[in-house]
Parts: structure tokens; sequence; C-alpha cells
């Protein structure tokens, strides 16, 4: 491994942080120069500034506090804000994970400079361009000049995009994320306990994508499915609820029915927790559908659409949209399966392979492919 790159990462929600702590941990291992910039996507501390201390990561060098805005005006700012930093720093290749409006903000930043962009997590698609994750995601792909696919089918969707240069197969840094924090987290987190929880006698639900619950009648109904399944499993449902989706539940007046119990937002480990003990879970979060493959627990997805279709090839996960009766179908079958499914995301070492390309002496080269897809 070559010394030669002064790295930049981007980073500003809890995906991001989570899946790239294992690339962070891998430079810091190595001794390499690089450089954190946190957007502050996320407006609430409690849902991604204490990962930092958490999963014992530096601080970053930057915190950007760009908050909760329009799309437009929060991608704006990120991109001023951005560009200053990458000016006053000066590095060589540029770090950006997903899908979220800092890797947009990242990516047109980078590409007006002298820099090389790396995409991590490259060519996952939904085919849902009402989504804005889907423009951010496409985008950034067709401006990267590292492309690190999750998956060969990830890399074959990129391919049919005519993107043919400089992409990679290095399987998921959400298989190193997990395999490196649920033993700490086992270990730290009382979160079963402090909520009176047993395990696999509870769900797990997340629902915050504005698709679902910026719609009155579409949070409704997916409040209504996931309770009739859960009263037909005879299962409590937790609910973390994420600020947007309270914010939402106040202003539309929606009364929560049983037996969903709403939380607070929960830290990383803790979070961890729930998923791994889960009895199923319930979700409309990408990465929430590849942790639960991982750690081997069933997944009803309430989107009509996903971007990791890998879940859905191999068992782990269904697609159910909002609709309250197939939520409660598609539920009761996710339920009954007792079989193990394969992991396709990878072998856990996803941040090595990476940064042992990042560090290559030579420029990106047209499809080489890491040891994670020689199997």
């Amino acid at each position: 491994m070559t010394q030669k790159k002064n790295i930049l990462i981007i980073l500003g929600t809890r995906p991001e942080i989570i899946k790239l702590s294992p690339l962070i941990r891998s430079c810091e291992e190595a001794g390499l120069e690089y450089t954190t910039i946190h957007t502050g996507q996320h407006y609430s501390d409690n849902l991604d500034a204490v990962f930092f201390e958490q999963l014992e990561l530096p601080t970053p060098e930057y915190n950007l506090e760009v908050g909760s805005q329009s799309h437009g005006a929060q991608t704006g700012e990120m991109l001023i804000k951005i560009e200053e930093v990458l000016l006053d720093e000066e590095p060589d290749t540029v770090v950006v994970q997903g899908d979220t409006n800092s890797v947009l903000a990242g990516a047109i930043a980078t590409s007006k400079l002298d820099m090389e962009l790396a995409h991590v997590e490259a060519g996952l698609r939904s085919f849902d361009d009402r989504m804005p994750e889907e423009t951010n995601r496409v985008l950034t792909d067709h401006t990267a000049d590292y492309l690190f696919a999750p998956t060969e089918e990830a890399a074959e969707l990129l391919h049919e995009e005519n993107i043919h240069e400089s992409v990679y197969v290095t399987g998921n840094t959400v298989v190193d994320a997990v395999s490196q924090n649920i033993k700490l987290a086992e270990k730290k987190s009382d979160v079963l306990s402090e909520l009176d929880l047993h395990e696999t006698d509870y769900a797990l639900m997340t629902a915050h994508r504005a698709e679902n619950v910026d719609d009155r009648e579409t949070f409704v109904r997916i409040l209504d499915g996931v309770a009739q399944a859960a009263r037909e499993l005879g299962l409590t449902v937790v609910y973390p609820i994420h600020p947007r989706a309270s914010d939402k539940l106040d202003e539309f007046d929606i009364p929560v029915p049983d037996p969903i119990r709403l939380i607070e937002p929960q830290d990383y480990l803790d979070f961890l927790v729930l998923e791994r003990n889960a009895s199923i879970i319930f979700t409309d979060s990408g990465g929430v559908q590849e942790e639960a493959c991982i750690l081997n627990v069933p997944c009803v997805t309430v989107r009509k659409s996903t971007e990791r279709p890998e879940t859905l090839d191999v068992g782990a996960n269904t697609l159910a949209g909002s609709s309250p009766i197939e939520i409660r179908d598609q539920a009761i079958r996710m339920h009954g399966e007792n079989e193990t499914w394969t992991n396709p995301f990878g072998d856990g070492k996803a941040a090595e392979y990476i940064l042992d390309v990042l560090l290559q002496d030579s420029e990106p080269q047209p499809e080489i492919k890491s040891p994670a897809s020689t199997d």
C-alpha cells in the first residue's frame, strides 16, 4: 500500500457515519493523512454526533452545521461551504458515500476542482425518480472517478448506464460496520432491559422517508398495516421515531394504533441491539434493510421499490408498499421464514479494499475488481 494521497471524507447523516466508520478506522490504522467534513445534515445530536464518541472515531475537523432545510437550500449551502474547505485543504481524493444531499453537494463541489471523487456504495438504483435519493446517487455516479459498487449487480447497473471505467466491486462497508460493532453493542447496551423487552418478543419499525410520512393517508396506512401485522403475530412494535416523522404525526394529528410503541431515536449501538433481537423489522430505510439481512432478521420494506434488490433475491426482505393488507400478509409470511440466507454484501473487508484502490500509484483503471468479487 503506497501512502500517496491526501484523502478527504464527507459525511452528514447517521448512515454515512456508520458506513464510513470502517474507512476512517482503516485510515487511522494505516497512519494516513485524511480530513473529515461533517455537513450537519441531520440536525439532531441524538441522530449523529454521539456516534463519533460511541464508535471511538475522531471528531471531524469541520462541522458545517447546515441543518434541516429544503432540498435546494440545504444542498446549495453545503455546496458553498464544502468548496471553501476543499480549496483550503486541497485533498487529492474526496470520498462520499450513499445518496444524501451531502453526497450530491460533495460531488458537485469536487467535480469543479482538480480533485478525484470516490463514491462508496455506487450503482444502487431504486428506479423511482420521485425519490431525491435516486437523483443524488445517479448524478454522483456519473461524476465520480472511482465507483465502489457493493455487489456485482450494482456494478452491472453502472455498466448499463455506460459507466465502465473505474468500477470496483468491494462489498458493502455496512458489513464491516456491523461486524466491528455488534459485539461492542451487546456488551455496552442495556436497551432491552431499559425498554423492558425480551429477545424476539417484539417487532422493530422505522419510517421517515418523505413519500411515506409527508402524506397523511400514506402514513396512516403504514401504521395501520404494521399494527395489524403485530396483532396477528402477538408482538409489540417498537418505533424509534425520527424527528421528521414525529413532526408529521403532530401536524396531521395521527393517533398511533396499538400495539405500536413510540420511543426516542436511539443511538447506533442501542439500535443495533434492537435490530439483532427483533422478531421482524418494518422499514423504509435502505441501510436497515441491509443490516436486517446481515443480522438474519426478516424484513418487510414499506416501499414499492428498493435499491437493495439483493436482499429480495436471498429471501431476507420483501416489498409491501403502503397497503395495510399487503404489509400484514407479507409480515406473516416473512415471520414464518426460519431459513438462514447468505449475506450478499461481501466479506467485511470493503474498507480495506477501497483504501487499497485509492492508494494505488496509478490513475483509476477500467474494471479492476477487488478480492471481494473473486469467489
